[in-house]
């Protein structure tokens, strides 16, 4: 590929390409995974053993090809990232799934490309999003609001608390992205994801047992639905994670963060098709201001 082909870009521009496929169809399924995964099996710890094994297996792998072993800085940074992207990040929303819709989720997490945006305003020698994005920003969160302490299936107290950690997951989860971007990480990007991973795991596991989710663990108790979704989420969904965290790193931050345009819609038709979940005009107009508003925001800040 010439060097105008790959200007911009990390690495050959079809392999970021079919990257960001599986993070936008892919990721997009995994609410409807946690949802179901959650039903039976307590959120942290599976959230915890999903990550372990996941991470286990990219970091042995790419030991045994010959990945010099980290240094104590790239494991500090693994780890914050681990903490932002997969206990704050992650955790909120297995947490919060229990008691909102898995459409409804994906659709506040779509706000994190506008987090990206405030949070690169507001740090030191960072980029003033302008007029335009500033609307657009502004739009975003209006959709959000909107869905605050609204859920068809449960209009409850713990839905709005639900949705309130949502959009703390959300914000966490841009702040681990841009913190990423400039972190001291090892050449590998499997290898750093899965350090990334084993780290949040860990974090994730000693959180569960805080939450005294080992006291009230059933085995027996665990659906094969569960499960099933357990063993996607660590195939597909770490996958997806993987090249997630591996574009952060190789391709524009505009271009990554086109999979919030794309996730939350195909969570919502999972979530109405396969689960049942509600659709309303009212989750309609919040999905229209919240994906509009990122679009807008992303052509903004490119023009």
């Amino acid at each position: 590929m010439s060097a105008a082909g790959r200007a911009g870009f990390g690495a050959p521009r079809w392999t970021i390409w079919v990257a960001l496929f599986a993070v936008y169809i892919i990721w997009g399924s995994t609410y409807l995974a946690i949802r179901y995964a959650v039903e039976t099996t307590p959120p942290f710890l599976m959230a915890a053993a999903r990550f372990l094994i996941s991470g286990g297996f990219l970091f042995s792998l790419r030991r045994a090809y010959g990945d010099p072993p980290p240094q104590p800085a790239e494991w500090r940074s693994a780890t914050i990232i681990g903490v932002f992207l997969l206990v704050g990040g992650n955790g909120g929303v297995v947490w919060a799934e229990q008691f909102v819709a898995s459409g409804l989720v994906a659709l506040l997490v779509a706000t994190v490309p506008l987090w990206m945006v405030l949070i690169e305003a507001l740090r030191p020698g960072g980029r003033s999003p302008g007029a335009r994005a500033a609307t657009g920003i502004v739009a975003g969160f209006v959709g959000a609001v909107l869905l605050v302490g609204v859920n068809p299936e449960d209009s409850g107290p713990m839905n709005v608390w639900g949705v309130c950690v949502v959009g703390a997951a959300s914000f966490s989860w841009a702040l681990g992205s841009i913190y990423s971007k400039r972190a001291a990480l090892p050449p590998s990007q499997l290898l750093s994801t899965g350090m990334e991973m084993l780290t949040g795991g860990t974090a994730l596991a000693i959180l569960g047992s805080l939450a005294g989710e080992w006291w009230g663990l059933d085995v027996a108790s665990f659906s094969t639905r569960s499960l099933l979704a357990l063993l996607y989420l660590i195939v597909f969904g770490s996958g997806a994670f993987g090249a997630y965290v591996w574009l952060l790193r190789v391709a524009p931050t505009p271009l990554v963060s086109t999979y919030a345009y794309v996730n939350p819609l195909v969570a919502v038709v999972l979530g109405h098709l396969i689960a049942g979940e509600a659709l309303t005009f009212h989750m309609l107009l919040a999905a229209t201001l919240i994906v509009g508003s990122v679009a807008f925001v992303s052509i903004a800040r490119d023009s």
